[in-house]
């Protein structure tokens, strides 16, 4: 599949099937965020796959989704800022930028793989470090909700709404 094909398939998909993720396609989602591309390639991320049935109840807690409900894996994305790239200008640090290009590169490996998933960025963080005590210390930026889509699956009304490249692009 062409990336062009592969971004412009992609969906956030909000309801799943109940057949279960084959460990294949977990690992190369994950390779795919091991491979991302981070400031100096220091790779100030770390990745959470929750999987088993303890550890799926208690992070679907940490969200309002009532569709999460159906999801056999999450992965969790998160970014620290020891030893991550700090811009010399303005100190900046650049752990977010880097913990969110894994999670988008996380994110298309998903649909490549043939399954769905959506960025949910809504959840409570610090029950989430209460659950999980590994994840203390990190910028949790993103979890994925893995699975098959339900044969009814489908993109929100929102979807195709999208600005023009007029709109968002200035060439100088």
């Amino acid at each position: 599949m062409k990336f062009s094909e592969l971004v412009k398939s992609r969906y956030s998909c909000r309801k799943f099937s109940a057949r279960a993720v084959e460990d294949e396609k977990v690992n190369a989602i994950l390779e795919a965020g091991r491979l991302a591309p981070t400031a100096k390639n220091v790779q100030p991320v770390k990745l959470w796959v929750f999987r088993s049935g303890e550890a799926l109840e208690k992070i679907k807690s940490c969200t309002p989704f009532a569709w999460m409900k159906e999801v056999p894996v999450v992965i969790g994305v998160g970014g620290t800022t020891e030893g991550a790239f700090v811009r010399p200008f303005d100190g900046r640090n650049f752990e977010d930028v880097d913990a969110s290009i894994v999670a988008t590169q996380i994110m298309l490996a998903v649909e490549a793989e043939g399954l769905g998933t959506t960025w949910v960025g809504f959840f409570d963080v610090n029950k989430v470090r209460e659950l999980f005590p590994t994840t203390a210390g990190y910028d949790l930026v993103a979890l994925f909700p893995v699975g098959y889509p339900a044969e009814d699956a489908s993109p929100s009304d929102r979807h195709e709404i999208r600005k023009t490249l007029g709109e968002l692009v200035e060439y100088l």
